[in-house]
């Protein structure tokens, strides 16, 4: 059989050169042991997966490593060869989500050559987005259930994920001030203004969701937001007109 083509090769390249063996198989190799090494290379992430959805039924203190084993379908065993612990399993899976999302926002950032406006605008929204669709959501809502019991949960988050997303916010917010593109004000305060109707989003959604009897709006709420924070933001001669 003739060797198949790369997708970086012409055809016309291919069909001048000699028959080999397949590429796709190292000489010798096992194709049973191919497939179980890409099998085990998926499994940290079946992990991660399997444990949001038995985190996000039990919350972190009830939640056991036989739990995660058994929706993942491999033994506790098989856990312990990629995560040292309960905490490690949740803090890859911070790492691998939210901590994700926030290194996007923060290329997004380096990109934009609009106003600082406009770019706190798609940062917002991005959130927002994100909090209202995402089942990752409900990760915040756990930290903050567990954070009396496991502190060290809490840190790592706050490390990991809310000095990350006030340090970028608090970037946007300065270079906007410094371009005369907002007025001068506090910035420890402006960027928890900014976050505090989408942690609203995230806690309303998890925990009473379930009780409104209408969906609620949760994109309105980020335009309404954004509408009122920009407008305070404006330098003084624009927000007085």
């Amino acid at each position: 059989m003739a060797k198949p083509a790369s997708p970086s090769r012409s055809s016309s390249a291919i069909a001048k050169r000699p028959l080999a063996r397949a590429p796709t198989r190292e000489r010798g190799a096992n194709p049973t042991s191919l497939r179980w090494q890409r099998r085990k290379d998926a499994r940290p992430e079946e992990i991660l997966t399997a444990a949001l959805g038995i985190f996000a039924e039990k919350g972190f203190a009830a939640t056991r490593m036989d739990d995660i084993a058994a929706r993942a379908g491999v033994t506790k065993g098989t856990i312990y060869l990629y995560f040292k612990s309960k905490d490690a399993v949740f803090e890859a899976l911070l790492q691998q989500t939210l901590v994700a999302k926030l290194t996007g926002i923060g290329e997004m950032i380096r990109a934009h050559n609009g106003s600082s406006a406009a770019l706190l605008t798609l940062i917002l929204c991005s959130i927002g987005q994100f909090l209202a669709t995402s089942e990752l959501a409900v990760l915040p809502k756990i930290v903050i259930a567990e954070a009396g019991n496991f502190p060290e949960l809490a840190r790592f988050y706050r490390h990991q994920v809310i000095e990350r997303g006030l340090a970028l916010l608090g970037g946007v917010i300065e270079k906007g001030i410094a371009r005369g593109e907002f007025k001068p004000m506090p910035v420890v305060h402006a960027v928890r203004l900014c976050v505090a109707p989408l942690l609203l989003s995230m806690i309303w959604r998890s925990v009473f969701e379930r009780f409104d009897s209408t969906p609620y709006d949760y994109s309105g709420l980020i335009d309404f937001h954004l509408q009122t924070l920009l407008t305070g933001f404006a330098p003084l001669q624009e927000s007085a007109r």
